[in-house]
């Protein structure tokens, strides 16, 4: 199937703010009024929040977080105390100041970053259930040298729901990763949530749960071909075997000379549990660095489709975002010229993927350093299918 042409509407539906370093971006229903908002992570500002109005167009309730600046990296939306309302964890670099805000409702939050047992330098953030009781716990991958670098682990406390308690040292291997992503994902089949951390500095790091949330190292199973710096992973069925297959995304360098090869890798789980690194034959080539993407299917197939960020360097020059098509076998090929308008250029950073217009199909809303965040409505797959 040929897919259809995303439609850019950044110019009126976003905020224009066009030097903005919009890191990562969640998308949620954080008012109660049925669409999806979107919280932005800031680096060197404060953190933001987008109302929708129900069409897809975004105002800025200012001061929702605070106004204070931070070294944002990461946001991540979950209703950490059961309270029916949406929340929102940040985490930043820098400055190490690792924020949680409680909905409570109609837009409105509480910041209760007292409840956070740690401050560290983070450059990961994920939310899930590690330990099977119910409750959204955190991941917070930690990029400094030496045991610095160890991420954290907290873990929901069930008996004060939205309080979190510090299970790093028991539930987590001592390893420095310099991680840079964090993925939460069931990659063995046994029902609970492994982790994969993206790192900049080799090896990708493999974490295998054992349904408690006590996570060992398992990352002889990763079959890495070249050393990489990797700022993003991503967890997909790359080729419909029901097996969940790893996409990372990587840099040449943070923004210096040439380095390391930026391709964006894909490894494919075999039968064994392996992960093997088949780039060559599934991916388009690419020697652009990219500091985020997102999986989605844009075809309406049926089958994860992927969108790439692009920033040239060296130069740290903005570039058009790319789209890669599935075949339905795990084999992608680049549709950027039929998919992404030429005027969709920046410095993407990560991106997130929902329904904001309520029209049933996914839209795109795309970070950016220091150049406009942008808003993608989706193709019409529902409607053309």
């Amino acid at each position: 199937m040929k897919p259809a042409t995303f439609r850019d509407v950044t110019a009126t539906h976003v905020p224009r703010a066009p030097d903005l370093h919009a890191l990562d971006i969640a998308l949620a229903d954080v008012d109660g009024d049925g669409d999806l908002d979107a919280a932005l992570a800031v680096e060197g500002g404060a953190n933001r929040l987008y109302l929708n109005d129900g069409r897809g167009r975004f105002t800025w309730r200012e001061g929702a977080f605070g106004d204070q600046p931070h070294d944002t990296e990461h946001v991540r939306a979950a209703d950490v105390d059961r309270d029916g309302h949406i929340d929102l964890i940040f985490v930043a670099e820098d400055d190490r100041v690792h924020q949680l805000f409680l909905g409570r409702g109609g837009g409105r939050f509480t910041d209760a970053s007292d409840r956070l047992p740690a401050q560290s330098e983070g450059n990961g953030l994920a939310v899930g259930d590690v330990n099977g009781d119910g409750l959204p716990d955190i991941v917070v991958g930690n990029s400094s040298k030496g045991h610095d670098a160890r991420n954290s682990l907290w873990l929901n406390d069930a008996r004060r729901p939205g309080w979190f308690i510090d299970a790093t040292a028991t539930h987590l291997p001592d390893i420095g990763n310099s991680a840079q992503g964090v993925a939460l994902a069931d990659l063995d089949g046994d029902r609970d949530l492994d982790m994969v951390v993206a790192t900049e500095a080799p090896p990708t790091r493999l974490l295998i749960n054992d349904g408690k949330g006590r996570f060992t190292e398992a990352s002889d199973r990763l079959r890495q071909v070249t050393p990489l710096e990797t700022r993003e992973v991503h967890v997909l069925d790359a080729n419909g075997d029901k097996r969940p297959d790893i996409l990372l995304l990587n840099l040449t360098s943070n923004a210096g000379k040439w380095d390391k090869n930026p391709q964006a890798r894909l490894l494919i789980q075999d039968a064994a549990g392996r992960f093997i690194d088949e780039t060559a034959r599934r991916l388009p080539a690419n020697r652009f660095s990219s500091w985020g993407g997102a999986v989605m299917d844009f075809t309406g197939d049926g089958h994860p489709d992927l969108i790439v960020g692009a920033i040239a360097v060296p130069g740290f020059e903005p570039s058009q975002l790319r789209a890669y098509v599935n075949d339905g076998a795990g084999r992608f090929r680049d549709a950027t010229t039929e998919t992404i308008p030429a005027a969709t250029t920046g410095r993407s950073w990560s991106m997130a993927v929902g329904d904001v217009n309520g029209d049933g199909d996914d839209d795109l809303f795309v970070g950016g350093w220091g150049t406009q965040a942008r808003l993608l409505l989706g193709p019409a797959t529902r409607r053309r299918n």
